[in-house]
């Protein structure tokens, strides 16, 4: 059964904070939110298995630890998800890295893939599917759906901001995935943003309106 991790570690909680306020502007807010992100990599991977390895060091040989099991992966969800990747990538730099690109259809309003481009061997890695904001959980769900379909079985999902509604609608629908949270915030208005939240991670990660 999937569970939601919802970060408590002070540094967390103060840059995210920090990107909330609108004065700050894009270089600034990209550069946090790739230090939000290696710091909930460090969170999100804690269960990870290790395995013993005989090492020689320059004063004896000794047996250590290193990680076991399945490669990494990090799979953004285009565009705002890229804004996170690097910050991932300083922490687990020999992941690989592959890309989801959803749109909303404007009748139904329901996210349409419109690229996805994977490592080959993904099925057999963990993958960290990540994406600023979990608001209506609607992307995040089509891309976990999309990655369930393509053979990936081992996955964690990784935001920063959610709303209650979006992580209601996502544990429903992948009961089976981990969800990490930076912060948890109080709902999503008409218009589909999270309140009080920080805006359209996308334009503010890459300065557009």
């Amino acid at each position: 059964m999937g569970e939601v991790h919802v970060m408590d570690h002070p540094l967390i909680q103060h840059k995210i904070n920090y990107i909330r306020r609108q004065e700050v502007g894009s270089k600034e807010f990209r550069q946090i939110v790739g230090e939000i992100a290696a710091l909930m990599c460090y969170e999100a991977t804690r269960d990870l298995k290790l395995q013993d390895v005989q090492i020689t060091t320059p004063i004896c040989e000794m047996t250590g630890k290193e990680l076991a099991g399945k490669k990494l992966a990090i799979v953004p969800i285009l565009r705002a998800g890229l804004g996170m990747v690097d910050g991932l990538l300083q922490m687990i730099p020999a992941a690989k890295v592959g890309h989801i690109g959803l749109y909303r259809d404007e009748e139904t309003l329901k996210p349409v893939e419109y690229f996805c481009k994977l490592p080959a061997d993904c099925e057999e890695r963990e993958v960290f599917v990540v994406d600023p904001m979990l608001a209506t959980g609607g992307s995040l769900d089509a891309a976990v759906e999309l990655l369930k379909e393509k053979g990936v079985k081992h996955m964690r999902a990784i935001c920063i901001i959610g709303a209650p509604e979006g992580v209601k609608a996502f544990t429903e629908a992948h009961p089976d995935v981990d969800l990490y949270l930076g912060q948890l915030d109080e709902h999503l208005n008409e218009q589909g943003y999270i309140v009080p939240g920080l805006g359209d991670a996308g334009d503010r990660i890459f300065g557009t309106k």
